[in-house]
């Protein structure tokens, strides 16, 4: 058979009939076709790998034949001459005792006495420290030449270089160790103090050399030496006298390496959001969204819209969202359906569209969760879930530098984009409800941020996503997480559908014969009913901003999900006009209340013309807001305006 085959690192040659290890297992080399390696195994086991992919594999390895590897360059080249040469000249002769041949085993014909057919490696060892002692090599015995050879298999041709020609001069000379520590120690000492000199200095490394080891039992060099050793050991940025530094500077560089798989490093940071929302009491609150972005293809695993004002995300919503792929979670299908209705006419995709490209989004169990100290609730119950599943969280650097401000950079970069996206889809269906402040609500402004993640944002290059070897084409982080699963060979796994409810935050609740009240909503089901009546709380998992549905434990020992008993108002008509309209007269009914407060508290002079005047103060003012109001209800039709079918229909 040919000797030419599939190059093993460190310029090795794998040939038929070698033995190797790949997969914990052993094999023999049977056959090389097409750039093919063909296996077996003693226990009748066949393969077939890509060379390329062989050698490359983690485990790789050839038994009997150390990989060793080339010398840095850059090391290599501060070897002096005589160094290279003489580990070169080692290299031939350590390749001539382990082959026969100074070149390798395809370099011709061994020399009688370094014959591996004939000679053991011990006889070729001491032949080969004859020869080196008659060539007029100092010290070399066969143990030398023994002690080489394995250090060549361990590190290759830079274990053979001379490493006393590297060693850079000590900044303290031969100055005994004890002196060094004892000036280390008072300069730390000194540290700050602008009034010390290098004399006080010298003074404290006496004492404390004194104080350490005894009077008299170390010598101390001359005085003109212990002031080179100071100035040699000081700060250059801090010398004895000046005062101490401060960090005011920028964060540095270094810091855990940047995220090479997807899910290795995931970062969990929060941002507002120019735009406000209609609360549950139908003012207008302020939104910020709190984003879990994955650090290596920058893909949004989670994002969860909350009012400012309701305090930080726990931590087990944001995992529930990440970890739980959307399809697998319980009446996905339906719900998606539900809000698909209920928002605006103009989407960014059809339902079917939005069904596939959703479930196509990535779900993972991050490996280690970067998360600042604000905007996500680490509980105890967090850790103990993260432990289980083997979670790493580790604390956002204090000043927010390197990968995590990154992250941070592009979930502001996110907002900015959504508030432009979400303004504009509101501009065309609600000019009359401007006097509100805020025109959708947070269920409806988290459906609209989920199409719009999954139908721009996983699609938008991104200007971080670049290969530094193609640094004009940016990919989309959708693109870059298919690349790294591909780089990586795996694929992080997600967890099931019943996990969902389970990472959710749980109270007990009570099951009366309408349901379950929480929040102020009522979520009741078939399933309920044979459970109603019995005086007793129920485990019950929620998402705190996603009220369609609940989970309630039953005494199956399983989550059960329950939908809110009036989910399907969206889908009714008119039901979205009405909490449109609604949400105007609150609005007014606010704007009206602090003139009359106003007024009220002018008025609160004297309790007798209070008296006196009775109810007129608050009467004046309900026809001033009635004035106001009856002109803009005269407008829009008593209040709901004049209906208008065609107008109606294009919001459908």
């Amino acid at each position: 058979m040919s000797r030419h085959g599939a190059t093993a690192p460190g310029g090795r040659h794998l040939e038929v009939g070698a033995q190797v290890t790949f997969e914990d297992r052993t094999w023999q080399v049977a056959a090389q076709v097409d750039g093919r390696v063909h296996l077996a195994a003693d226990d009748g086991a066949a393969a077939c790998v890509v060379a390329a992919h062989l050698v490359a594999a983690p485990g790789f390895s050839v038994i009997g034949i150390a990989a060793a590897t080339p010398p840095a360059p850059a090391l290599w080249e501060t070897v002096p001459l005589a160094a290279q040469e003489r580990a070169l000249a080692w290299q031939r002769h350590i390749r001539e005792v382990e082959t026969g041949l100074p070149g390798g085993p395809e370099s011709g014909v061994p020399r009688t006495e370094y014959d591996p057919q004939r000679f053991t490696l011990a006889e070729r060892e001491h032949a080969k420290a004859q020869e080196l002692a008659g060539l007029g090599w100092a010290r070399v015995s066969r143990t030398t030449v023994q002690r080489m050879r394995l250090v060549y298999g361990r590190q290759g041709l830079w274990g053979l270089v001379d490493k006393r020609h590297l060693r850079a001069p000590s900044p303290t000379g031969r100055t005994d160790e004890r002196v060094v520590s004892a000036v280390l120690e008072a300069l730390r000492r000194c540290r700050g103090r602008s009034k010390t000199t290098t004399k006080q200095v010298i003074e404290l490394t006496e004492q404390i050399v004194a104080d350490t080891h005894g009077p008299g039992r170390v010598q101390l060099p001359a005085r003109s030496s212990l002031y080179r050793l100071v100035k040699a050991l000081a700060d250059p940025a801090e010398p004895p006298g000046s005062p101490a530094r401060t960090a005011t500077s920028p964060g540095r560089t270094g810091g855990p390496p940047a995220a090479l798989r997807p899910a290795e490093r995931v970062h969990v940071a929060t941002a507002r959001l120019g735009i406000g929302a209609v609360g549950e009491d139908g003012s207008a609150v302020e939104v910020a969204v709190t984003a879990a972005l994955d650090g290596a293809s920058g893909c949004v695993l989670a994002a969860v819209l909350h009012p400012q004002q309701s305090g930080p995300v726990e931590l087990s919503v944001l995992l529930a969202e990440m970890a739980v792929p959307r399809p697998l979670r319980p009446g996905w299908p339906a719900l998606l359906e539900q809000a698909h209705a209920g928002g605006p006419p103009r989407r960014l995709m059809s339902l079917p569209a939005r069904i596939e490209a959703t479930a196509a989004r990535p779900a993972a169990v991050p490996e280690t969760l970067v998360v600042d100290r604000g905007p996500a609730a680490v509980t105890s119950t967090v850790l103990t879930v993260c432990e289980s599943l083997g979670i790493s969280l580790e604390p956002a650097p204090p000043r927010t530098a390197g990968a995590h401000r990154g992250a941070l950079r592009t979930l502001e970069v996110l907002a900015g984009l959504f508030t432009r996206h979400a303004a504009a889809a509101a501009r065309p269906l609600a000019p009359a409800e401007k006097e509100s402040g805020a025109y959708w609500s947070v269920p409806q402004l988290q459906d609209l941020l989920d199409e719009w993640i999954t139908a721009f944002w996983h699609h938008r290059p991104q200007e971080q996503l670049r290969h530094p070897l193609l640094s004009r084409a940016g990919l989309t982080p959708q693109e870059m997480w298919d690349v790294l699963l591909g780089a990586a060979g795996m694929v992080p796994l997600p967890l099931a559908g019943q996990h969902y409810g389970e990472l959710l935050p749980a109270r007990r609740c009570a099951l009366t014969e309408s349901g379950i009240r929480l929040g102020g909503r009522r979520y009741d089901d078939a399933c309920l009913d044979e459970h109603r009546r019995r005086g007793q709380r129920w485990e019950v998992h929620h998402h705190p901003y996603d009220l369609r549905q609940v989970f309630i434990r039953l005494p199956d020992g399983l989550l059960h999900a329950i939908g809110w008993a009036d989910g399907e108002h969206a889908l009714r008509p008119f039901d979205e006009t009405v909490r449109r309209r609604i949400g105007g007269i609150l609005a007014r009914r606010g704007a009206c209340a602090r003139p009359a407060s106003e007024t009220t508290g002018r008025s609160a002079g004297a309790a007798g013309e209070k008296a006196a005047t009775g109810g007129i103060v608050s009467g004046a003012v309900r026809d001033a807001c009635g004035d106001k109001a009856g002109g803009q209800a005269t407008a829009e039709g008593s209040g709901f305006g004049v209906w208008d079918a065609h107008a109606e229909a294009e919001q459908w």
